[in-house]
């Protein structure tokens, strides 16, 4: 390899590139993992109650009416009852249209609001909304600019932050605007019930139940964990594929180059197995510069991760990544593996040299 310095600098580049992208594709998966479900968990409540058959709010349907909610108030117990709508709207400026996941709630209670904002303040009145800092960012909005959706000019009032679901962001209105964008006063999406005394959760969740059959009612928790599991279903396995994809070529990269690298020097290990050398010591060459050229690679990768990272999110705003040092000693870890397991595939040639080689 000394030798080649060109091949070991496009070996090292290769293996780099591949780093570079299990790392990005974990950050996206932290990003959408927090921006889908970071509302849910920010939003804590006793009870969530939903339609029959809803699981979660991510990609369920759930439709219900106000009625529902002057039942869920009379039921003892209960201390508070806040509808939410969440709908599909599309938002204007000029020529451009994009999606939003339209957020509506009861601005006098404040439950349902954004987890946290990064500029103004909450919406507080029908003509007001709270866009996503990474929606904002790709369109260019800012607070006290006018956005147009459907037949309605809202006024952009703050900006949010963990609200990036990377396919589309969270938008948050006022419930009645919400509600007249589709045109009926009288539903919502779910209602989020707090009970008086923590310690009848279970009994009063049996109660809606029983007195309003079908709807569906979870507790925090197991409503959080059907989210996380409807995330996860829609996205992890176009992750574990690319994932697998780069896998398949950083070990095809190591065991050619590390095969290469044999052949050239067959002679050399000839000589040493005439010489008495052991097996293990011969193997054990091949495992050292396996080691030294993923290592090699995962340097320059560390290097270039975050530059490549900042430029992709200026790029294109929507793409939300979160990186923590687990995700890079995993990755690391993983790269040290296939740099062991891509040896083992090369070493075998080794096998194949006989020391009457030496004399040729």
């Amino acid at each position: 390899m000394q030798a080649q310095p060109l091949r070991m600098a496009l070996t090292i580049g290769g293996i780099a590139l591949c780093v570079v992208l299990m790392l990005f594709l974990l950050s996206v998966y932290r990003g959408v993992a927090d921006g889908s479900i970071e509302y849910i968990r920010s939003n804590k409540t006793d009870l969530w109650v939903l339609q029959g058959g809803a699981t979660n709010i991510l990609r369920g349907s759930s439709i219900l009416s106000t009625g529902h909610g002057n039942l869920l108030r009379d039921i003892p117990g209960i201390q508070s009852v806040s509808p939410i709508l969440f709908l599909l709207s599309t938002i204007k400026k000029g020529s451009q249209t994009s999606t939003v996941y339209l957020t509506g709630y009861d601005v006098t209670t404040g439950i349902g609001s954004p987890p946290q904002l990064l500029e103004g303040r909450h919406v507080q009145d029908d003509g007001e909304i709270v866009l996503d800092h990474s929606f904002a960012a790709k369109f260019q909005f800012n607070v006290g600019d006018q956005v147009v959706t459907r037949e309605d000019t809202l006024q952009v009032v703050g900006i949010s932050a963990r609200t990036n679901m990377f396919v589309i962001q969270y938008a948050f209105v006022t419930l009645r605007q919400a509600q007249s964008q589709i045109g009926y006063p009288g539903l919502v999406t779910c209602y989020l019930v707090k009970v008086q005394d923590p310690s009848t959760i279970a009994a009063i969740r049996e109660r809606i139940r029983d007195e309003l059959p079908g709807l569906e009612v979870y507790d925090h928790e197991e409503f959080l964990r059907n989210n996380i599991r409807e995330m996860q279903s829609g996205f992890l396995p176009l992750l574990y594929t690319i994932a697998a994809i780069g896998g398949i070529v950083l070990t095809t990269i190591l065991s050619l180059i590390l095969s290469i690298n044999i052949l050239e020097g067959r002679k050399d290990f000839a000589v040493m197995k005439t010489l008495g050398s052991p097996r293990r010591f011969l193997h054990g060459l091949i495992f050292k510069q396996g080691l030294q050229i993923s290592s090699a690679g995962c340097i320059v990768a560390l290097v270039l991760f975050f530059p490549v990272v900042r430029l992709i999110e200026r790029l294109a705003p929507e793409v939300s990544t979160k990186t923590s040092l687990e995700q890079i000693s995993g990755v690391m870890l993983a790269v040290w593996g296939i740099s062991i397991f891509s040896s083992l595939l090369a070493v075998r040639r080794v096998r194949r040299i006989y020391t009457l080689e030496a004399f040729t």
